[in-house]
């Protein structure tokens, strides 16, 4: 590495939206610092590979970005590989890729500027602690210039240790955020600018906390208060537990407004004896029965999952168990994935691993379904009246984009509006992922 420090900085993100806030929570970090974004990224002085090991072959694919990243004048710039694949790969990289220049963990990224100091000195800068909380202690205030939605971590970790998931060992045991910190973030975002919060854990609805008085809170508790807040009105959060799912949340669904009508409560499986295999605690029927009761408490709630198929042992009468509970639970909208074997796992060792054949033909047949589920879902909305919050510019001379309650993406010709502000509009058409929409009244900003 070059003996100055890089002026200017490109994150890359992958993977899931607590990555996203993580890099944000860099860049914002890095900003503190002196340093400004790249206006091309591919010409940045220093590039944050911020890595996802859900997906196969993460590390070889991470491999891979090292080695393509150079800069204009064809030096190379300072790499740092942070996330869930620098922790999980840890010393490994930096033997493998001398190119990298600092290696830091997803619990220890508040230390990235030294980390970056250590770097300018010519040391090979590796972190991979995994302290409790103090990164976000470290971390710098949430100021103004935020986007109209904004993430906000209010949990980590995860206790439940599915057989195929790489998370308890990369993310750490389940942390709670303590609650007068998350309430002083969140106005913070909502000062400087975000109108619409989604509240992020591994698993969110696991939260828990004292409020400002003392009171033990979940995870409703704190949406309850956060709602109170001037100025913020929408109210999401993901990802959930099905076996967290606790009464008092159930009844926030029905009782909030400015909680959205969304939910994403991934299953997995239709198999009561593969979901045992997977370690996931519980069983068809009852994450039925808590759709059920979120149904009844909101009925217009849009329902999100996730599937993984192929898992060690699935036969074709187990996923026909799937699609089985896919017709049943209707689907707006879920995310599925052919199962990866992920080192250290113990799914990774289990006898009768599905072959890659038998994993695409049921992988093409389940997602048929659940789009399907999910044009249907679009198609109920023609012709009704719901809210935009208008996010990011469309492809069109004066069309905005937005996100419906339901997180359906909807484009709208909006002359005289700009990203932030609410409107009300009709939808008139949909496809399977976006739906148009024509401007009926203009709400208040």
């Amino acid at each position: 590495m070059k003996s100055d420090s890089p002026k200017t900085f490109h994150i890359k993100s992958f993977g899931c939206q607590m990555n996203v806030y993580d890099g944000e929570r860099m860049a914002e970090m890095l900003g503190a610092r002196g340093m400004t974004a790249a206006a091309d990224g591919a010409d940045a002085d220093l590039v944050v590979l911020n890595t996802c090991h859900i997906r196969e072959k993460a590390a070889e694919k991470v491999y891979s970005d090292i080695g393509r990243l150079k800069r204009k004048d064809g030096s190379r710039p300072t790499i740092a590989v942070a996330g869930c694949v620098a922790q999980a790969e840890g010393a490994e990289i930096a033997r493998r890729a001398p190119s990298v220049d600092v290696v830091v963990g997803p619990q220890a990224y508040h230390r990235l500027p030294d980390l970056l100091d250590r770097a300018a000195r010519g040391e090979k800068a590796v972190d991979l602690d995994m302290p409790a909380m103090s990164k976000f202690d470290a971390l710098p205030k949430r100021g103004a210039g935020q986007r109209p939605t904004a993430f906000l971590t209010v949990q980590e970790g995860c206790d439940k240790f599915c057989t195929y998931c790489v998370v308890p060992y990369t993310r750490g045991a389940e942390i709670s955020r303590p609650y007068v910190d998350l309430v002083a973030e969140a106005r913070a975002l909502v000062e400087g600018g975000a109108r619409e919060i989604t509240l992020l854990g591994q698993n969110v609805n696991a939260w828990d906390g004292e409020d400002d008085r003392g009171r033990t809170v979940g995870l409703d508790g704190l949406i309850r208060d956060l709602a109170r807040i001037d100025g913020l009105e929408r109210l999401r959060y993901t990802t959930s537990h099905p076996n967290d799912m606790t009464d008092g949340l159930i009844a926030a669904h029905g009782e909030i407004a400015e909680l959205m009508p969304y939910l994403h409560l991934p299953v997995q499986a239709g198999s009561d004896r593969i979901l045992a295999a997977m370690n996931r605690s519980h069983s068809v029927d009852s994450y039925l029965r808590v759709i059920e009761r979120v149904r009844a408490a909101r009925p217009d709630i849009a329902i999100s999952g996730d599937f993984i198929v192929g898992f060690p042992g699935e036969s074709e009468e187990d996923f026909q168990a799937t699609l089985d509970l896919i017709h049943q639970t209707r689907y707006a909208m879920a995310y599925s994935f052919k199962y990866s074997r992920r080192p250290g796992t113990p799914a990774a060792t289990m006898d009768d691993q599905i072959s890659e054949e038998v994993m695409h033909d049921r992988l093409q047949r389940l997602q048929a379904l659940l789009n399907e589920q999910q044009h249907a879902f679009n198609a109920a909305t023609v012709g009704q009246t719901t809210r935009l919050l208008l996010e990011r510019k469309g492809k069109l001379d004066g069309q905005l984009i937005g996100k419906t309650p339901w997180l359906q993406s909807a484009h709208v010709i909006a002359p005289g509006l700009a990203i932030g502000d609410m409107v009300e509009v009709e939808i008139l058409s949909a496809g399977p992922n976006s739906l148009g929409a024509t401007m009926r009244q203009l709400q208040e900003a």
